[in-house]
């Protein structure tokens, strides 16, 4: 399954939510304000890398460079994708459950 979460982890609990009720092998993608969540040094990191043993997180990154980030700085091991490869994570995944 493929969970897109849009809302930043320090105003909503849509990305907690989501990494506690994902199954391991879950594609994670983070869309729109989501992506300050693959930030490197925040309080949300532990969780992040923790769930990157058992599922892929990824970032959108026209999202991210929306938001003045680099991938610079994102947790090693958070692919960053554009429009078509959102695409393909759609298209590889049964379904989709998205985290508002």
């Amino acid at each position: 399954m493929l969970h897109t979460v849009n809302k930043s982890p320090f105003e909503r609990n849509s990305l907690d939510a989501c990494l506690g009720l994902a199954k391991p092998g879950s594609t994670i993608l983070l869309i729109e304000d989501g992506v300050v969540g693959a930030i490197k040094g925040t309080a949300i990191e532990s969780k992040l890398s923790e769930t990157m043993q058992a599922s892929k997180i990824y970032v959108l990154g026209p999202d991210l460079a929306a938001r003045g980030l680099s991938e610079n700085k994102l947790l090693d091991g958070i692919q960053v994708v554009d429009y078509g490869g959102f695409v393909d994570l759609v298209t590889e995944n049964d379904s989709v459950q998205s985290w508002l």
